[in-house]
């Protein structure tokens, strides 16, 4: 039994959640989201809250019991409250600006790095070495974090790079003489 899926998803107020057969739409102060559920599992609402359950008791189909529950509760989730990821930028003349919708990045390269921002995202530099990335979808505002801390990583040595804000460096020890 999916330890995840058991537990109904609530609906807080100010969210419209319609569920047609496996598609799932939220609507909130944040925006509105879809979410396509497989056909392993059937997804209602009772009382309040979205209850999903297996088809059947293949491995496949509980293995997508968890996930679509866990999809639907990030959809809830997002349109009532949103996603932040913050990032930290460390190194000597490395910075980040918001010009419009693209994310201008120095670091370190010989060139600057316009790093267009997708649609239903809103990035902040609230000091020239912090973003912070907010928005209704949890995967989009990761995926946009995970390219732009790709772009130059947290080296061990200086820690210099983008990192995100929570991540803990394991810092190496240099030359020895």
């Amino acid at each position: 039994m999916s330890r995840v899926g058991k537990y109904p998803v609530a609906i807080p107020g100010g969210v419209d959640v319609k569920v047609e057969g496996l598609i799932v739409t939220a609507k909130g102060k944040l925006g509105e989201l879809e979410y396509r559920a497989t056909e392993d599992v059937r997804i209602a609402t009772e009382d309040g809250n979205i209850v999903v359950t297996p088809v059947n008791d293949g491995q496949r189909a509980r293995a997508m019991w968890g996930t679509a529950r866990s999809r639907i509760q990030n959809l809830v989730q997002g349109v009532s409250e949103g996603f932040r990821r913050d990032l930290e930028i460390t190194g000597v003349g490395y910075r980040a600006a918001v010009q419009g919708q693209t994310l201008n990045l120095q670091l370190g390269y010989s060139h600057d790095i316009n790093y267009p921002i997708p649609a239903g995202l809103k990035v902040v530099c609230e000091r020239p070495t912090a973003i912070s990335i907010t928005g209704a979808d949890k995967e989009l505002v990761g995926q946009f974090a995970a390219e732009v801390r790709a772009l130059r990583g947290p080296e061990p040595y200086k820690g210099k790079g983008v990192r995100y804000a929570d991540e803990e460096i394991i810092r190496k020890e240099g030359k020895k003489k």
